[in-house]
């Protein structure tokens, strides 16, 4: 079944959240489309139509980079910022232990970072920022343009804050990670917070033979 990867109270708790968050996110943003973090956000939970698709990105080493070049493989692909502060990396962790758990099975995996920072996350930040976590990370990045396009892609809804104090700004984004099939096909997501060994759980059977 596609869809999210909860079942029971624990999907109603998320869709609460994640609805509930939503308006708070194009508030506190400077978006033109205040309606699109809960539009995505409903979209997603209830598998509103499709979800993904192909891209054509650039990778943490400069190189041109395109979703059929992982074919045969399952995609674990995540849309967060180098400069997060704490959601992003904690989700990362649990991505990468994931594959892990998997053990020989993790090679069939292939955990991605989108950043929807194009504009600090260069290519030489990226490529930091991935080898600090796990050399089977990767990162990909290309214009405001395409970042926007491919995230719409994926109902993956993002937003640049900048404080009242005039700091550098911060990007409101959901924090789900996707399920993509070895034919590129989604699968399925898991909302921010999934544990490894519930990811674990479910990717095993999707596992290509």
């Amino acid at each position: 079944m596609r869809g999210n990867f909860l079942g029971g109270l624990s999907f109603l708790r998320v869709l609460a959240t994640l609805l509930l968050l939503a308006p708070s996110y194009a508030s506190r943003a400077q978006d033109p489309q205040p309606n699109l973090a809960a539009r995505m956000m409903d979209d997603l939970m209830w598998n509103h139509g499709p979800i993904g698709g192909p891209f054509k990105l650039v990778d943490q080493d400069g190189r041109q980079t395109t979703d059929a070049d992982f074919r045969g493989k399952l995609l674990l692909v995540y849309f967060g910022y180098t400069s997060c502060p704490d959601v992003c990396p904690a989700d990362l962790r649990e991505i990468l232990f994931a594959v892990d758990r998997l053990g020989a099975g993790g090679q069939k995996v292939q955990p991605l970072f989108i950043s929807i920072d194009p504009e600090r996350d260069t290519k030489e930040v990226l490529a930091k920022y991935v080898h600090s976590f796990d050399p089977r990370l990767v990162g990909l990045t290309g214009s405001p343009d395409e970042i926007r396009t491919v995230s719409l892609e994926y109902k993956a809804y993002f937003a640049k804050y900048v404080p009242p104090s005039g700091e550098s700004y911060v990007i409101e984004h959901a924090g789900v990670t996707y399920l993509m099939g070895a034919d590129g096909n989604y699968l399925g997501f898991f909302p921010p917070g999934t544990s490894a060994e519930r990811m674990d759980e479910i990717i095993r059977p999707y596992l290509p033979q």
